[in-house]
């Protein structure tokens, strides 16, 4: 049977919590988050249980092992048991945290870092997260999961092998460091096209421009770092060569500077 938190909806974050199997090798722990305010996972560390954390609809930031990094949209953060991190997430924005005893045979050796989820485990994570759900078949569920992960390649160009997804190659390098300066150019030498092909693939992928997806990843990544840190840091972290540059563009975005922002949602919480 599936143990289930209380939701909470008049506060700005609720959790729901389903656990299967607990206190076996085979179990499976699934908190669900929902937030109206920014969500943060300050200095975590599980001795006992590695942990996946995913958001369906929007980036995830992380710091362990003193490095920052952003999980682009539709990945995973993925750390081992004992490995000390941070998580944080933007307001209105739903995360996933699924904490195993066992390391899934696919990220054997990772003790952190961007994983994948394919689309069967993003569905089952979602299904078994539901009120009264039968322990054995989410007990199935998890091991479909656990088959659905894999680590992220390191080079861009293996991430394009079909010969296609050229965008959203670059779309997910730009979101683990949205301060990278590299143009559109210098991603369609490393991945062996023209800008011109680039370009359109952007287009075709996501409806924008290159430039135009690069302001939308760092303005995403700026409302999950504002709840946190000083507008200043902010903007030198999403890329921006000027704290000027980076409230135009916020303010134009989002109808108001980053600092008012960031206060707004910190009331709410």
């Amino acid at each position: 049977m599936s143990i289930r938190g209380q939701d909470v909806r008049e506060d700005p974050i609720a959790c729901d919590s389903f656990g299967y199997g607990l206190g076996q090798p085979a179990g499976i722990l699934l908190l669900h988050y929902r937030t109206a305010g920014p969500l943060g996972f300050g200095a975590v560390r599980q001795d006992l249980l590695h942990q996946l954390y995913w958001s369906p609809d929007g980036m995830l930031s992380a710091v362990h092992g003193g490095r920052s990094c952003f999980t682009a949209p539709g990945e995973g953060f993925w750390v081992e048991q004992a490995v000390s991190h941070e998580v944080r997430a933007a307001d209105r924005q739903t995360v996933f945290r699924i904490c195993l005893r066992e390391v899934p045979e696919s990220l054997a050796g990772l003790r952190s870092g961007h994983v994948t989820i394919g689309p069967e485990a993003k569905r089952l994570v979602q299904e078994i997260a539901t009120p009264g759900y039968d322990e054995r078949r989410a007990l199935e569920a998890r091991a479909g999961i656990m088959r659905d992960l894999a680590p992220l390649p390191a080079d861009i160009a293996d991430q394009c092998a079909d010969g296609r997804g050229f965008a959203r190659a670059v779309a997910r390098a730009m979101s683990h460091n949205p301060a990278d300066p590299t143009r559109l150019d210098e991603w369609a030498a490393r991945l062996h096209i023209s800008p011109k092909t680039l370009q359109r693939d952007f287009v075709r992928e996501f409806g924008m421009s290159f430039t135009r997806r690069r302001t939308l990843l760092r303005l995403g990544v700026a409302r999950a770092l504002l709840a946190g840190e000083p507008v200043s840091v902010v903007a030198r972290r999403v890329g921006y060569a000027s704290v000027s540059a980076f409230v135009l563009a916020f303010a134009k975005e989002y109808g108001c500077p980053p600092g008012r922002y960031a206060s707004t949602r910190l009331a709410a919480t």
